[in-house]
């Protein structure tokens, strides 16, 4: 009977005999035939790391859902023609975000901003898990990010040039965030790009730059009212008269509020507070602690009066009832609850 050898082999990967196979050999040492054999990685273990690339679309995403919420906060105030919350600016934060630049050809400035965040939120998200919808490809939808992430950055740099030529002095703490989120976006995805592979996309990154530029230089220079925007006109003060009469209850509860030291900041160009005044009535406004902000008038540059800033006015109207603020329009009833107003309590 013949003898047989088998050497050890040092190899990177393990070759393992199939359990069902049996070797078969002829009896001949030199016709030795071996069947079949069956090779594996040296790591049996599934890949579960993820690539840098997944964790850089896993960071624009979460960079494009905070621009998302701001957006669409102040998509819902513009909307509602609600009263906007300026952490910082105050009345002049309020005063940008209503002006004719909120505005690219009639359609809200944070309208358009939240559609560009949601989009590159939705590309990354489906970047980052490898599964993309619509039949798009990875390499379109990668050109599609870098696109929209670089139009964001020109319409913010502009937005920026308009901050600080049209509105000098003024302070507007959305913007500046929104413009910040964005520069964010642009500069991780061209890292992700690679400078060379950017380089080749130049052409489509000047175009999308320009096509900005120019929608909006368009949409500005069209716009009949822009260059009566707040920031470019001088408003001499001015004073409106009520024409309503007071209720027995509005004159009541102002002598109330004027009691107990409550009191209504306001703008003489503010709508919202001369509204407020109506619903009072001719003889009970007269009887409110009103205090105007702009008593001089308001031109570029010009600031809050000391009473106004010390008390943080961040919009118009703002009511301040027992260290309580109430940001906008109040109906009577709400002033009445809040100040602790009865037809029991009455003024001494």
């Amino acid at each position: 009977m013949a003898t047989f050898t088998f050497a050890t082999l040092s190899l990177s990967s393990s070759c393992l005999f199939s359990p069902r196979a049996p070797i078969r050999y002829h009896r001949s040492p030199n016709q030795l035939r071996l069947l079949p054999l069956k090779c594996s990685s040296s790591s049996s273990e599934p890949e579960t790391s993820t690539s840098p690339t997944d964790w850089t679309h896993r960071l624009i995403a979460g960079v494009a859902g905070i621009g998302f919420l701001e957006t669409s906060y102040l998509t819902y105030l513009k909307l509602t023609d609600a009263d906007v919350f300026c952490p910082v600016g105050g009345g002049t934060c309020s005063d940008i975000l209503n002006s004719d630049y909120a505005l690219v050809f009639g359609v809200p400035l944070p309208l358009i901003g939240m559609a560009a965040y949601g989009l590159v939120f939705g590309l990354s998200v489906q970047l980052a898990s490898k599964k993309l919808g619509f039949g798009t490809n990875k390499s379109n939808a990668q050109l599609v990010l870098l696109g929209t992430t670089t139009s964001m950055a020109a319409a913010s740099a502009y937005f920026l040039y308009i901050l600080t030529t049209k509105f000098s002095g003024s302070s507007c703490s959305y913007c500046l965030l929104s413009a910040f989120l964005s520069f964010t976006l642009f500069f991780i995805k061209l890292k992700d790009f690679g400078l060379q592979e950017a380089y080749k996309q130049l052409g489509l990154q000047l175009f999308v730059v320009s096509l900005v530029i120019l929608t909006l230089n368009t949409s500005y220079s069209n716009s009949k009212s822009a260059s009566s925007s707040l920031a470019e006109i001088e408003l001499p003060y001015y004073t409106i008269d009520i024409t309503t009469p007071s209720s027995p209850f509005a004159k009541s509860l102002a002598e109330y509020l004027h009691s107990i030291g409550a009191k209504m900041y306001g703008a003489f160009w503010c709508s919202h507070c001369q509204e407020q005044k109506e619903m009072f009535g001719q003889e009970a406004a007269k009887q409110l602690d009103y205090v105007e902000c702009f008593p001089e008038g308001y031109r570029r540059g010009t600031k809050m009066n000391k009473a106004c800033i010390d008390a943080k006015i961040e919009g118009f109207p703002t009511w301040v009832i027992n260290g309580q603020i109430l940001s906008g329009e109040q109906e009577l009833s709400e002033l009445a609850q809040v100040s602790g107003y009865s037809e029991s309590v009455q003024p001494s």
